[in-house]
């Protein structure tokens, strides 16, 4: 597939370990996510590729053979591992008597994480690549899930359907500790945060670890974590064991680790990833569920290490209205939606709309109940 402008093409590659690493970095930014090292370690490990129903299918745009937009895109043939969930939509496709999967999502795999997708200077082609893509080969749509504002801007332009969600962000205002972060709340709030903290600790040891730091072992007993939380949340583990044996070099210094052990034995961990200005919050597990241990590992220390490295936000995935009593704020996240379908386009067109009221009604309704304190009370 080529869409020509001039001396530009846009094309599909096999996947993001096939291009030239400092091309894709050199478009992609501080976001650790969207690294080569990271996206190819997917590819790498079988995370994504083979029987995992994420087939690599990178849109890139040259101009005179130089990489000026890519898009991490993928051929899906169901909607697991996404976080923005569409099977209402393929389940009326399919009464209707149509082939939701496969379809063509440009996102970064398992990671709810608001950013780019569309990288570098040519995002109109970009789009219009995926939109060629989707039709050219039948596919029922394209999706592009947790896209930045400015790409969302981009898509609507071309009549790409924009939905919206909420997630929970902490934000840095000025904090000089974790104290100050506390003075912020409301008394009873201050008071319930420092005896979770308490408690979560008791008879344990609490370590944090960055870059090289997270040693073979301590990357072992993250999967282990890991494995115990996706198979209870999702019934198997989107990630493989190989992964994490990559993740130490696919990640470098932008990995952040907060360990609990007892008795020298790691029983918990909350994996991060250090962006320019953000604090990420990814994996999560634990082999012995303890009071207020994910509040302490995931929450606390992060918010607590954003404070100490001057970072703006926290941002700790996808869903979880339990993160607004420690200081978390609703934020809208957006995805776009291409549907070649008339029809079946207006149905969907109609549905977003709807649920963007009730986004935005939630929304202001969560705002309502946040933990910090006024600025006429004590």
């Amino acid at each position: 597939m080529a869409d020509r402008d001039a001396d530009i093409i846009v094309r599909v590659d096999t996947g993001v370990g096939a291009v030239d690493a400092a091309d894709w970095d050199r478009l992609a930014g501080g976001d650790p996510f969207l690294r080569h090292s990271f996206l190819s370690a997917l590819e790498t490990s079988g995370s994504v590729g083979g029987q995992s129903g994420w087939s690599p299918a990178p849109l890139l745009v040259e101009r005179d053979g130089q990489l000026i937009g890519a898009a991490p895109a993928y051929l899906k043939s169901h909607s697991q591992g996404e976080y923005v969930f569409d099977h209402g939509w393929a389940d009326a496709w399919a009464r209707a008597g149509g082939r939701y999967y496969p379809k063509l999502q440009i996102a970064v795999p398992f990671t709810p994480v608001p950013g780019s997708r569309l990288l570098g200077d040519a995002p109109q082609q970009l789009l219009a690549g995926a939109e060629a893509l989707t039709e050219q080969n039948g596919l029922s749509s394209a999706h592009i899930t947790f896209i930045d504002e400015d790409d969302a801007t981009q898509a609507a332009y071309r009549e790409w359907l924009i939905r919206h969600g909420i997630q929970y962000h902490w934000f840095n205002r000025g904090y000089g500790s974790f104290d100050d972060f506390l003075g912020a709340l409301s008394s009873r709030k201050r008071k319930v945060i420092r005896k979770e903290r308490r408690e979560a600790v008791t008879g344990l040891e609490v370590v944090t670890l960055r870059g090289a730091e997270i040693r073979p072992e301590h990357w072992a007993a993250m999967w282990a974590f890991y494995q115990d939380t996706g198979s209870r949340k999702w019934g198997s583990p989107y990630l493989t064991r190989r992964f994490f044996d990559l993740a130490g070099a696919a990640m470098g210094e932008s990995a952040l680790l907060f360990l609990a052990r007892r008795d020298g034995e790691p029983i918990a961990g909350a994996l991060n990833l250090i962006g320019p200005d953000a604090l990420y919050g990814r994996y999560w597990g634990t082999l012995a569920e303890l009071p207020f241990l994910h509040f302490e590992l995931s929450y606390y220390r992060a918010i607590e290490w954003a404070i100490a490295n001057g970072l703006k936000t926290v941002q700790a995935g996808a869903q979880g209205e339990h993160k607004v009593a420690r200081g978390y704020e609703p934020v809208i996240t957006r995805s776009a939606h291409f549907i070649p379908n008339p029809s079946f386009r207006a149905a969907v067109a109609d549905f977003i709309e709807r649920e963007k009221e009730g986004v935005a009604q939630e929304r202001e309704w969560i705002g309502q109940s946040l933990p910090y304190r006024s600025s006429d009370s004590e």
